[in-house]
């Protein structure tokens, strides 16, 4: 990596019953304790450092991969008795210069947003002794990875114009930290620790422990950085969709209430149209009077909806040359179905049921749960000729379950477990393309992104502020596999139409709504617009982001406009959105030196219009 003068990987543990750190930071964090001051090097190369902290054999990899450092440590017990890890970092590394912190905020349906802080308005300089050690911790507690933080960071040099960033490939309890005794700083993270996440870990004589794995790059900018961990992530895309095709799921058309005459009407009107997949979501299995949410767990196939079963409607479906998919929240039961009350099966914290929001949660480390899904999920969708299976996941674990020594260690474990289902599902269903959602992005890292072949990128289904989400999660996934809405209403006038096609270039365009209500003007309008994502779909999938222009600061009321320039080899595509105030925004500059090939949308001469470019470098 750049900068390997100066910059020094190493570990990050605590053990019982060493020291904390001190400096005042007992119970802020774990990092300076006397199991890391106590650790002795013994070996090291460019892959790895290896130390000794009594009879444990700590081996911090930092392996070249590409442009990218990919870290994990491995903690093995080589003594007679056993010992209990508090903390062990996935990745460390010290004497580091900046001056900013850049990290991405997530809630429900406000993924994505960037702040970036300077250390000095955290309150972070230097003290005037080194007595005080100044910290930074940031994570996220439960099974939904992206809520609150996604698990990333960006160090900034402004002076230097140099930028260090990290991502955590961690889908369970996870924390970054940020710290400094002196002028430097240093950066680790991991699992959440005891402290954070009630993570400990005791390792028998002779058992080791590795943790999960981070990414770390360098360059000359906030987007180089980002480019370089999101291309290291190495999903796994199911050979259909390879292509990257068009998606249409009936949600947002009938929200939860799906019926074989609504299915027969979406297929006729997709046939030919250049979209691939028919995505029945929610609500096909729920029982009469009964809410779709609270029936999730029993998967019996409502006989009301699909009176002739779901083979009829997946034959109908190819009949019109879709391939047809479906809906599953697979990990969780409602509070109205028989699985709710399977209390021997699911997730359990001091003895009872863990119960959030309605739902509870199967124990995926249970065999008789992995037989019982095998059947219901797997089997539903081989019987049935799917292709496609959507996974959502609608709640929280929260800090923890029992089954291992400790809450954090049982969260982890389930967790572990529930991606060994998906890794389960892809072995016997190969074609299977899977979706992973979460609540829209709460799954948005890069542990569950390499089990998907695309993941939806937010619950923001109709709102103004989609292409800011979206352009957003260019820094922190990659763009082939953000699934973005484009949700269509049969009262939205043609740039209304246009504002919501155009957000979908900005990653997997997913099509939704009236789409058997709107004008023909309208219809033709999408037709045209699957067509010209067929001509950019290689800028997607393989281009760099190099600039993200975005002047509104309010995802709910945004006022400006924004402008996404992703380049590949000599073809840039732009897409521009205007918002409230937004009229002719100043994109001259991103236009010099190209040549306009082709566009889509509308003029932006008024508030929310939106214009996609295809651009071509001139050379002299």
């Amino acid at each position: 990596m750049e900068g390997e003068e100066t910059m020094e990987f190493y570990t990050e543990l605590k053990t019982r019953p060493a020291d904390f750190g001190g400096g005042f930071t007992n119970g802020m964090t774990m990092t300076g304790s006397g199991a890391t001051a106590g650790c002795r090097r013994v070996s090291g190369d460019e892959d790895k450092t290896v130390f000794e902290y009594g009879d444990c054999i700590i081996e911090c990899f930092h392996r070249k991969r590409g442009n990218v450092t990919e870290c994990c440590t491995t903690c093995t017990n080589n003594g007679d008795s056993a010992v209990t890890l508090d903390m062990l970092s996935s990745f460390a590394v010290k004497n580091l210069r900046g001056d900013i912190l850049h990290r991405a905020s997530s809630f429900w349906s406000a993924e994505g947003r960037l702040i970036s802080s300077r250390l000095v308005d955290m309150n972070m300089e230097q003290a005037w002794c080194p007595a005080s050690v100044r910290v930074e911790k940031f994570g996220q507690l439960g099974s939904m990875p992206v809520r609150k933080w996604f698990p990333f960071l960006v160090l900034e040099d402004s002076a230097a114009h140099s930028f260090t960033g990290v991502q955590l490939y961690c889908a369970s309890s996870w924390q970054i930290e940020v710290f400094r005794r002196e002028e430097a700083l240093s950066l680790c993270g991991g699992l959440a620790d005891y402290d954070f996440g009630h993570w400990c870990r005791t390792l028998a004589p002779g058992e080791a422990f590795t943790t999960p794995k981070a990414v770390l790059a360098e360059g000359r900018s906030l987007e180089e950085v980002c480019d370089k961990l999101v291309k290291a992530q190495r999903p796994r895309i199911a050979e259909p969709d390879r292509d990257m095709p068009v998606i249409f799921n009936e949600y947002c058309t009938t929200w939860g209430n799906p019926t074989e005459e609504n299915l027969e009407k979406i297929a006729e009107r997709l046939e030919g149209s250049g979209v691939k997949y028919l995505v029945i979501d929610s609500g096909w299995y729920k029982e009469e009077g009964k809410d779709w949410s609270g029936t999730i767990g029993d998967w019996n196939i409502s006989r009301t909806i699909f009176p002739e079963g779901l083979k009829k409607a997946t034959d109908r479906i190819r009949s019109h040359g879709l391939i047809p998919g479906l809906w599953f929240e697979m990990e969780n039961t409602g509070w109205e179905a028989e699985a709710y009350h399977q209390e021997q099966h699911l997730l359990k914290r001091f003895g009872v049921p863990i119960t959030s929001g309605g739902r509870r949660f199967w124990d995926m480390r249970d065999p008789w749960v992995t037989d019982y899904l095998t059947d219901k999920v797997i089997g539903t969708l081989r019987e049935n000729g799917f292709g496609y299976l959507k996974v959502d996941y609608n709640e929280s674990i929260g800090i923890g379950c029992d089954g291992g020594e400790s809450l954090g260690e049982g969260l982890r474990q389930a967790v572990a477990a529930s991606q060994d289902f998906f890794r389960k599902i892809a072995e016997e269903l190969p074609e299977l393309v899977i979706e992973s959602c979460a609540s829209g992005g709460h799954r948005l890292e890069p542990s569950m992104m390499e089990l998907a072949s695309m993941a939806s990128f937010s619950d923001a289904h109709e709102c103004k502020c989609i292409p800011i989400i979206a352009a957003n999660l260019h820094r922190l996934i990659r763009p082939e596999q953000s699934q973005i809405w484009a949700v269509l209403r049969a009262e939205d006038d043609i740039h209304r139409i246009r504002y919501s096609l155009c957000a979908g270039f900005l990653g997997r365009l997913c099509l939704s709504g009236d789409i058997f209500g709107i004008s023909e003007e309208c219809w033709q309008e999408t037709l045209s617009a699957i067509a010209f994502y067929d001509r950019i779909k290689e800028i997607i999938r393989s281009g760099c982001t190099e600039v993200i222009r975005c002047t509104a600061e309010s995802y709910g009321k945004p006022e400006g406009y924004q402008a996404v320039l992703r380049k590949y080899e000599n073809r840039s595509l732009l897409v521009v959105h205007t918002f409230e105030n937004g009229a002719d925004p100043a994109i001259g500059d991103l236009l010099q030196g190209r040549r306009i090939l082709d566009t889509w949308g509308s003029e932006l001469s008024g508030e929310f219009r939106a214009k996609a470019f295809l651009l071509e470098e001139e050379y002299a």
